[in-house]
């Protein structure tokens, strides 16, 4: 699996990077939504893109917006964490995330929901 993982906390970024490289997964990681998009442009056949809400430059709806705006990355599922309220980004988003998460979170059950949305 090939995935992004998208947020301002460095110690954040890299628990889940550990995570995943721990089952042999390729991992790219950014720390806003700009720097990711620039990944995207580069690398391609990420099977999830996994994001936290809010940072910096760009924050993950503005992400979203982005990703789902491409006909070539549209198809690309995006898990979205965030330590705010989770109704209140739902309907901020005029795109839909295929799973928004509350912070603190298990980084595990992350993995898994990451393992179960992830695209083929």
């Amino acid at each position: 699996m090939k995935v992004l993982v998208v947020d301002d906390d460095a110690v954040a970024r890299l628990i889940l990077k550990k995570v995943f490289e721990k089952e042999n997964h390729t991992v790219f990681t950014a720390c806003d939504g700009i720097e990711a998009l620039e990944i995207l442009a580069v690398e391609k056949d990420f099977n999830v893109v996994i994001t936290d809400i809010m940072m910096p430059n760009m924050d993950g709806l503005m992400l979203l917006s982005e990703i789902k705006k491409s006909s070539k990355m549209r198809s690309i599922p995006i898990i979205g964490f965030t330590a705010g309220n989770i109704e209140v980004y739902k309907r901020k988003s005029k795109d839909s995330f295929d799973e928004l998460l509350p912070k603190p979170m298990d980084f595990y059950q992350l993995y898994n929901i990451a393992r179960e949305h992830a695209r083929d």
